[in-house]
């Protein structure tokens, strides 16, 4: 799709413009998340499951995830932000999926998290030093949604368990369809349905990231990357 989008964009305006705009964009690009919830944790006798332990999936995903970077890089991406998985056994669907009683956040996915982020961030760093600089930026979703999720009220959320759109135990069921469960302020809620956070939730995220230290996001924020880029842009454009 991307090598796709630079095709479109250098019929638009030629393919040096295109490489420029490119090599000049920061691509954002979570991985990791489907690959666990809706697929090795999707049933209880999940294919995956019987095919893999556990760690050996996350190195599996892992192999695979570092293909995709390697052809953004090559495709003439030059500022990448990588996210890994969010805390996978606090959202509503897994909360439904393992009947959690009160809330509490279902081990196996959150185990998932906890073994495939570290891997992701390492491979992060080695990808940089192979390259020789820090074209990959990691950022930690697991950390900074789990705040979120532990502490609600302190970003002005009415709940952190049950999602705004859905059916069943914490509206954590199905998709959001039109015969869904509706509440009638999303702004109070950090899921929007089972899976995915709500618009408030994830500008709070993106506010984190920019001024975030490096216990969240590595090598630099995104504050300090846009610096960094605005002097080299500053610098070509004299030379």
């Amino acid at each position: 799709m991307f090598l796709e989008y630079k095709h479109r964009l250098a019929a638009l305006m030629g393919p040096a413009k295109a490489q420029e705009v490119v090599s000049n964009a920061v691509i954002l690009i979570t991985c990791g998340g489907n690959d666990f919830v809706n697929n090795y944790f999707l049933t209880p006798v999940a294919p995956r499951r019987e095919q893999y332990t556990l760690p050996d999936f996350c190195g599996y995903v892992m192999s695979e995830y570092k293909k995709h970077l390697l052809a953004l890089y090559g495709l003439g991406a030059r500022r990448i932000v990588v996210t890994g998985t969010g805390p996978l056994g606090c959202i509503p669907a897994e909360l439904a999926f393992y009947g959690s009683m009160n809330g509490e956040c279902a081990d196996e996915p959150q185990e998932a998290a906890k073994m495939f982020n570290p891997k992701l961030f390492d491979l992060v760093d080695e990808l940089n030093r192979d390259i020789g600089e820090d074209v990959f930026i990691s950022a930690n979703a697991f950390s900074l949604k789990m705040d979120m999720i532990e502490k609600p009220e302190q970003y002005g959320f009415k709940t952190s368990k049950v999602a705004c759109c859905g059916q069943g135990m914490y509206n954590g069921l199905g998709m959001c369809t039109e015969m869904s469960n509706l509440c009638s302020n999303r702004d109070e809620y950090v899921f929007w349905d089972p899976y995915h956070p709500t618009e408030k939730a994830l500008r709070i995220m993106v506010k984190k990231l920019m001024d975030a230290s490096t216990d969240h996001i590595r090598p630099m924020n995104l504050s300090t990357m846009m610096a960094v880029d605005a002097v080299a842009g500053a610098d070509r454009a004299i030379n």
